[in-house]
């Protein structure tokens, strides 16, 4: 791949300072913790739990109140279960957190939390771009924590964008995959899950990707090679299940549109 241009450079920059300053904030959080509550916080569960800010309303100014985050997810969830009925157990598992007392969206939450990740195409659909994630050293797609933001679709989104530096991607805001998989404990922070929602996000005409601080590579993935048992990664490992799943779902919506 040819050197990344000056504007990519900034670009990567730019995320790389986003991701250490979020990064920061939990680990000052974990310190916290450790030496008492900090002020402004509640406790919850057991833990101490930020309160998350009202969400203000981009066209209005006004704030946001959470209960409407809440009927918009859970309406979305019921959606997708129309959608793919034989998945309606592992929806009620993220309607069940979506009533947790403590804030789901957040990473303070240590039994758990949600996330949100891109399913990212071409422009001609047939590829998607995956990353070979540096901590779980697994060829995954591109996704993140929520950080307090109760819009995973714009969640996916910015991951996408922070982790490929691709611009002018767009995503639809209907839910496309879910996925509940455990994170092994790693330094500090205990074993976990993730209530992963994925979200479709498409490609610009520039596929040019930057590899970002998080993973070893990025590479765009053949789709149709994915839907069977014996697809493998770039690197030899079985791919992921879930990977499979989002490809078989992908194949078939894409036949749909052609009949």
């Amino acid at each position: 791949m040819d050197s990344p241009t000056a504007g990519q450079r900034r670009r990567r920059l730019l995320r790389v300072t986003s991701r250490k300053q979020r990064a920061g904030q939990w680990r000052a959080t974990l310190t916290q913790r450790r030496n008492g509550r900090q002020p402004g916080r509640r406790l919850l569960c057991g833990r101490h739990t930020p309160v998350p800010p009202p969400q203000s309303n981009e066209r209005t100014g006004m704030q946001k109140p959470p209960a409407l985050d809440k009927q918009r997810l859970h309406q979305d969830l019921l959606e997708y279960v129309q959608r793919w009925p034989v998945e309606a157990a592992v929806a009620a598992l993220f309607h069940a957190l979506l009533e947790d007392r403590c804030d789901p969206y957040s990473r303070s939450r240590l039994a758990g939390h949600f996330t949100a990740s891109s399913w990212l195409v071409d422009r001609s659909g047939t590829r998607t771009l995956l990353t070979h994630h540096r901590k779980l050293q697994r060829w995954l797609q591109l996704g993140g924590h929520a950080d307090g933001d109760r819009d995973l679709a714009a969640v996916a989104l910015r991951e996408a964008q922070e982790e490929s530096g691709l611009t002018g991607l767009q995503v639809e805001r209907a839910l496309f995959d879910l996925d509940r998989h455990w994170i092994p404990e790693r330094g500090e922070v205990p074993g976990h899950w993730h209530y992963d929602a994925r979200f479709v996000v498409h490609a610009a005409d520039d596929e040019n990707y930057v590899v970002g601080e998080e993973s070893l590579d990025l590479a765009w993935r053949d789709i149709a090679d994915m839907d069977n048992a014996e697809s493998r990664g770039h690197d030899g490992d079985t791919c992921d299940p879930a990977l499979q799943r989002m490809a078989r779902k992908w194949l078939q919506r894409t036949a749909a549109h052609t009949q």
